[in-house]
């Protein structure tokens, strides 16, 4: 039995996210799974390190899948790639350990939320930002406020209601950076782990302290909170983008 691992990158824009769900194939797993189906002449059940949510994108998702299918990895490669959408595609595929699982054995994680913000929106890269025209975005105040939410912390007030109950609400933060490019804000946030929308929500909360709604020091007592009611909105799902992931 072969374990075979795809670095995969899709636009999410038209996609109900990456999970296969009830009543819909317009999900990335649903898509590849049936690509996969008729190359290999069998089901098989992809694995994915994060599931992404409705219209966020991914650069590397890493998935993993189990076949006794012989087929040559440039082989299976291509044939992804020839059935497969424009807007999803394989960029590699490797055989892996017997016992690897893309999402278990995940050391780490990195999300890439790209803010446009200007007063007019960019017709070409719409679909990959979110167009924040408001107001001008302080800096200096966003990253202030990013070094608070580094560490181990209980990011209840950060997750999206409506999701499934985890076990516990305790993530670990390696690193925030926030980049400027011209009127590109490039927000990553790398950690082991990830609630329900909860970059999102770090990134909307974000905003309201570069915009000067909120203190640098309402992290502080966001976190204590842990209610979401207590941060900012969550972010559209458009500027998000899932960057890599690191085994």
């Amino acid at each position: 039995m072969r374990n075979i691992r795809l670095t995969i990158q899709y636009d999410g824009t038209d996609y109900l996210g990456w999970q296969k769900q009830a009543g819909t194939d317009r999900t990335i797993q649903t898509i590849t799974e049936k690509a996969l189906k008729q190359i290999l002449q069998e089901p098989v059940r992809l694995t994915a390190a994060g599931r992404t949510d409705s219209g966020v994108h991914a650069a590397a998702q890493v998935a993993n899948f189990k076949t006794n299918n012989p087929i040559s990895l440039a082989k299976l490669q291509y044939g992804l790639n020839s059935l497969l959408p424009d807007d999803i595609k394989v960029v590699s595929a490797k055989n892996a350990a017997p016992d690897f699982h893309s999402r278990y054995h995940a050391r780490e994680k990195t999300y890439q939320y790209t803010i446009l913000n200007r007063p007019y929106p960019d017709v070409f890269i719409r679909k990959h930002v979110y167009h924040y025209g408001i107001a001008k975005l302080d800096l200096s105040r966003m990253r202030a406020a990013a070094r608070l939410l580094v560490g181990r912390h209980d990011f209840t007030s950060f997750r999206a209601t409506g999701a499934t109950r985890s076990r516990s609400n305790v993530r670990m933060i390696k690193r925030i950076g926030i980049a400027q490019k011209g009127d590109l804000i490039i927000i990553q946030v790398t950690g082991e782990g990830f609630l329900y929308k909860m970059v999102r929500g770090i990134v909307g909360t974000l905003i309201e302290i570069g915009r000067g709604r909120f203190p640098v020091s309402s992290i502080c007592r966001i976190l204590d909170a842990r209610k979401r009611t207590s941060a900012g909105p969550t972010a559209p799902a458009s500027g998000l983008c899932l960057l890599r992931v690191r085994y």
